[in-house]
């Protein structure tokens, strides 16, 4: 199935003419954070936020407040990762979607999209998750690839979790393979091992012969 057969069509946008207190009646039955808005050329205005519209006065017309139109929307071309990081940037669960014309063609709705999402790979099959952490100016994606893969290990996806001015994290799943000896590959190359999720044998080993050479040493 393609995405944009999630696109949904049964909420018409609200003409930028209509009154808030329709759109608040709207809201009060919709369980939606923004809706879309749109001129008498149904050119796609923005989308107005059920918080602004409440604390709107209610005899007032939309367009009173246009300042207020939340400029988001993504094409029918747009990709999963896109899209759902255009979720996460303007905190709505309804995206508007535009073809190359500048139409309105329908919504994205959150839920639809997480369940894709969980649909993926990344999450379906089974595997191990490390989270590794190196330099921002020491990694690489080919690298991290060369690692798993020289340990027969599977990458089955991997983005970059965390992000500052001096480090990098990147969270990896891995299949067809035990995590113990991707870890300590990474470690030979200098990442840090921030999580993983199958023991790591390598501190279990440190471990071992810790408590061996206190015993010999009490002896």
């Amino acid at each position: 199935m393609k995405l944009s057969d999630f696109i949904i069509n049964d909420i018409k946008p609200v003409n930028n003419k209509s009154k808030i207190k329709d759109l608040q009646m709207l809201f009060n039955q919709l369980t939606f954070s923004h809706v879309p808005v749109q001129d008498d050329s149904k050119t796609y205005l923005g989308s107005f936020s059920e918080t602004d519209a409440h604390c709107c006065e209610s005899d007032k017309l939309l367009s009173d407040y246009r300042y207020s139109f939340e400029d988001f929307f993504v094409r029918d071309t747009t990709i999963l990762l896109d899209i759902i990081e255009a979720f996460a940037i303007n905190s709505t669960n309804i995206m508007p979607v535009l073809n190359d014309r500048n139409e309105y063609l329908g919504y994205y709705e959150l839920n639809d999209i997480i369940h894709l999402l969980g649909d993926s790979p990344f999450f379906r099959e089974a595997g191990g998750v490390l989270i590794v952490e190196k330099g921002i100016n020491d990694y690489s994606f080919s690298e991290l690839s060369q690692i798993v893969e020289s340990n027969d290990g599977k990458l089955l996806g991997a983005f970059i979790s965390k992000m500052n001015t001096d480090l990098v994290q990147i969270t990896l799943k891995i299949g067809n393979s035990g995590l113990n000896d991707i870890i300590q590959t990474f470690r030979r190359y200098s990442y840090n091992i921030v999580s993983g999720h199958e023991e790591d044998g390598y501190l279990e080993n440190l471990k071992e012969r810790s408590d061996y050479l206190k015993k010999y040493l009490n002896i």
